[in-house]
């Protein structure tokens, strides 16, 4: 546990060196998030800078290690080697479906979307460029897109810690960064914050993944900075890039999310596993050297998310565009997506429940300007009992990170359920 400093990146690579499997956990993340993710994977040992050596053995890690790099000398340990269907990372995810659990990310699942990227030159990476280090390293975006690419390529990274459109802004123009990835959120910030209109002239390569793309936002970045701003899609799961538009020639369509990533194969199906027509809309899913082997002993889990023969169950709904990429239609899952973070409705629902005073829940996601999506919650009081929305929020606040607490309360006299009982919240989405 650690943000984007030199500490993670060092304690991430002596990990793997050793033959450890790595698991980065949320700084931020209230303890009791910390601690059933703690408790679903029995660590050997933790690591951990400064305050968080408390937060980690509040949360039931017995053994925790306190990072010190000054402290670390010149040793150099003797390298496990391991082989590609090992696994060298868990993350946890609220993945294709259900609450949050732990993806498997094997060294060869790693390596091979390191690979993917580098061998297209619309994406590649070269030793020259230096990227922004600013999504979270617990976030497999920025594990392996930003710091595993770039470190692959003979790169550098530039650590930030925390964003703010513009500090970061003068991070990129100060030391001449050559590739931004970020969420749309991020580059949202950008374009609305006082920057000058040259601060990203050293950018060679920008890329929004881990939610959509609003086209207000990339037309806003293009107009504003002169630069084009690509969209990707991808999950934990996948290690996590599947498509880009950066393997387009051109500017990227407004919408598409880009053709696969050489090396992925995609379909698209029907809720019987078939292929769809030519044109029409279909689940996405996807196989390749970089999709994971599954969910940390959860067997159920993991035979939901994959085919016997190895494909993916996205639970995204994409069709064919008409420049031959792909385009998200809709989702075929309640996942909310906050500022690039997934959030399943039934976590936050559980917590809500657990309240005295609420009798039942259900959460949406609504659109946001400021996070893409926002969590909203509809509650029903039990008899007698009044809600207070503050208190609520209080209570969520200490079992949820913040990005999973509702921005929004409705309390209601009923919840549409279908006949057979089950809680049907597309009626609730705006």
């Amino acid at each position: 546990m650690s943000g984007n400093d030199e500490g993670f990146v060092v304690s991430y690579l002596a990990v793997l060196l050793v033959g450890g499997i790595a698991v980065p956990l949320n700084p931020l993340a209230p303890v009791a998030e910390l601690a059933r993710e703690v408790a679903s994977i029995a660590p050997k040992v933790a690591l951990a800078a400064g305050g968080l050596v408390a937060v980690l053995g509040a949360a039931g890690v017995k053994d925790v290690v306190a990072v010190d790099l000054d402290a670390l000398g010149d040793a150099r340990a003797s390298r496990v080697d391991r082989a590609d269907d090992d696994v060298a990372v868990l993350l946890f995810t609220s993945g294709t479906a259900g609450p949050p659990k732990a993806a498997m990310l094997t060294h060869g699942n790693l390596a091979a979307n390191i690979r993917q990227v580098l061998d297209h030159p619309g994406l590649r990476f070269e030793s020259s460029d230096i990227a922004l280090g600013v999504l979270p390293f617990f976030h497999v975006f920025g594990l392996n897109v930003v710091l595993g690419v770039s470190l692959a390529a003979g790169g550098s990274v530039a650590l930030v810690e925390q964003f703010d459109p513009v500090a970061t802004a003068e991070v990129i123009s100060e030391q001449h960064l050559t590739v931004v990835a970020g969420v749309p959120t991020m580059f949202t910030a950008w374009i609305d914050a006082d920057v000058p209109a040259d601060t990203f002239s050293s950018v060679r390569l920008a890329v929004s993944g881990a939610a959509e793309l609003p086209a207000r936002t990339a037309d806003g970045f293009r107009d504003r900075f002169g630069v084009e701003l690509h969209q990707g899609y991808g999950l934990t799961e996948a290690a996590p890039i599947v498509t880009s538009t950066a393997l387009m020639t051109g500017s990227p369509p407004s919408g598409s999310i880009g053709p696969p990533v050489p090396g992925v194969e995609v379909r698209l199906v029907d809720v019987d596993g078939a292929d769809v027509l030519a044109g029409d809309p279909g689940e996405l899913w996807v196989r390749g050297p970089n999709v994971f082997p599954g969910y940390w002993h959860d067997t159920e889990a993991t035979e939901r998310a994959l085919t016997p023969d190895g494909w993916l169950r996205t639970g995204d709904v994409a069709v064919v565009d008409d420049n031959g990429g792909l385009r998200l239609v809709d989702r075929a899952k309640d996942l909310i997506i906050v500022s690039g973070f997934n959030v399943y409705p039934v976590e936050v629902e559980d917590v809500l429940r657990e309240h005295p005073d609420v009798a039942d829940a259900a959460v949406v996601g609504e659109p946001s300007p400021r996070t893409g999506e926002a969590v909203a919650a509809y509650v029903l009081a039990v008899p007698g009992h009044q809600i207070d929305t503050e208190a609520l929020n209080a209570h969520c606040a200490r079992a949820l990170a913040r990005y999973k607490c509702p921005s929004r309360y409705e309390v209601v006299t009923e919840l549409p359920r279908a006949a057979s009982g089950k809680l049907v919240r597309r009626e609730l989405r705006p």
